[in-house]
């Protein structure tokens, strides 16, 4: 069972940008799609962005798009979400999450959160001035 950790998370001004990292703490990731996804207080969990098994396909929330980017580091078995021109609306805790199949392919913002089974404890991100 995948545990995953999530890091980077920071107080930033509006325009700046972070790096978010999502591992396994002793496992590996490499074989899961993963997705990331966020929280802000007193709104639903949205997704923000995915990535597939191994790499090849991402997609993302209109609200992001050409300001994220996710990727993944197979030799640091590490997911990255780089986050610029951040806005104050950016501001949630941010979760990553593996998918419960390995090796699964394409993916989609608007999948299910239920196909994901291994969520992290979420990393705060607070776009603030």
């Amino acid at each position: 069972q995948l545990q995953l950790v999530e890091s980077g998370g920071d107080l930033v001004q509006p325009g700046g940008s972070l790096r978010l990292s999502c591992a396994a703490a002793g496992d590996t990731l490499d074989y899961y799609r993963i997705g990331w996804f966020r929280q802000a207080p007193g709104k639903e969990r949205e997704g923000v962005s995915c990535i597939s098994y191994p790499g090849r396909h991402t997609n993302y929330a209109n609200s992001v798009k050409g300001r994220f980017t996710i990727s993944r580091d197979n030799i640091r078995h590490t997911v990255y979400l780089q986050m610029t021109s951040l806005k104050p609306e950016d501001t949630a805790v941010y979760f990553c999450a593996a998918d419960r199949n390995p090796y699964a392919g394409a993916c989609s913002v608007a999948d299910s959160n239920e196909r994901y089974a291994f969520w992290g404890q979420g990393t705060q991100v607070t776009v603030s001035s």
